[in-house]
């Protein structure tokens, strides 16, 4: 077992993750229970994932969660997307966000491709 607390990934993730729960707060009232409770749902699985990984047996195991975190993150990828379309957040901020998310994904699939070489 490992601690996902020592996670570079894992701190990404978490870190973004608090960032979309910040700027969800101020989407329209009408998107409650609609594009903030998903971006919140997806965003949250990522960390949640990872850190779900590091309590398996297996190497394989801890890939398989990484790359469960790998799909949550290109979800979130295409909801910020949409809520900028949308003009729930401005464009400078849907490329720090988006920036981030390509970043946990490629943090994710270097860390995958050391899992999978090694087992």
């Amino acid at each position: 077992m490992r601690d996902f607390r020592e996670l570079k990934v894992w701190e990404k993730a978490h870190r973004l993750t608090l960032q979309v729960y910040r700027i969800t707060k101020n989407f329209p009232s009408d998107e409650q229970f609609g594009l903030t409770v998903q971006l919140r749902r997806a965003v949250a699985s990522v960390p949640t994932n990872i850190a779900e990984g590091c309590g398996r047996d297996s190497e394989r195991e801890l890939a398989r969660f990484m790359s469960i975190a790998g799909g949550s993150a290109s979800e979130v990828e295409y909801q910020l997307l949409l809520a900028c379309d949308l003009n729930y957040i401005q464009d400078e901020t849907y490329r720090e966000l988006n920036q981030q998310v390509n970043e946990v994904k490629r943090m994710l699939n270097s860390f995958i491709q050391r899992l999978t070489a090694n087992g």
